[in-house]
């Protein structure tokens, strides 16, 4: 699984009233204010079958101006994580499995890459990939967020099976052959599933 929330330490310029306590909620509207937008772009390679490594490429618009904070992922679930890309921070360095930013300020952007072990067997040629939690966190609320998901996969080796969660308001669900593309805005905690399997399995039953 591979996550990457932020947790800010000084979200005082938004109302407390606005917080959610950590349940789910898709949103139908965008907020008045600019969100914290993550995006995702996950290309599984014919390796990544046999090895469940995926390459990542991550980028934040829109960061909370905030005197710290981090970009974290689950430990021994990330390797060659690197910044590309960090403008309006006043330092950002990679720390074990996380990236530590200090000094952020409005309009700021961050560009990672690295790999991450995201695609998991779950037999008879099925694959899950599993990302999340993401997450817009401040000591116990929850704020909006925006999440795209870019996936792209071979599609003469898999074909995509299932999405969770589904298409509804909030989340837009976009397929093309070898490639998908999920939109989510949202508060609280999300967790995405793509399943797939061989493209040829139905063949050989």
């Amino acid at each position: 699984m591979m996550g990457a929330p932020v947790a800010a330490t000084d979200l005082s310029l938004e109302s407390a009233e606005a917080v959610n306590e950590g349940s789910l909620r898709f949103l139908a509207t965008l907020p008045a204010k600019p969100v914290h937008h993550h995006q995702n772009r996950i290309l599984i390679s014919p390796d990544s079958l046999v090895s469940g490594w995926v390459s990542l490429s991550q980028c934040h618009d829109h960061l909370d101006a905030v005197p710290q904070a981090q970009i974290t992922f689950r430990e021994g679930f990330v390797r060659d994580l690197r910044i590309d890309v960090a403008s309006g921070i006043g330092t950002a360095r990679v720390e074990g499995a996380s990236v530590q930013l200090q000094q952020v300020a409005p309009g700021a952007r961050l560009c990672l890459s690295a790999q991450t072990r995201a695609l998991h067997s779950a037999g008879a040629g099925v694959f899950d990939l599993v990302n999340g939690p993401y997450m817009r966190r401040f000591l116990d609320g929850y704020y909006p967020m925006r999440v795209t998901l870019e996936v792209t996969y071979p599609q003469q080796t898999l074909k995509l099976t299932d999405v969770d969660p589904p298409l509804q308001p909030g989340l837009t669900i976009v397929e093309q052959p070898g490639h998908i593309r999920l939109d989510a805005l949202f508060e609280g905690e999300l967790r995405t599933r793509m399943q797939f399997e061989f493209a040829l399995r139905n063949d050989h039953r």
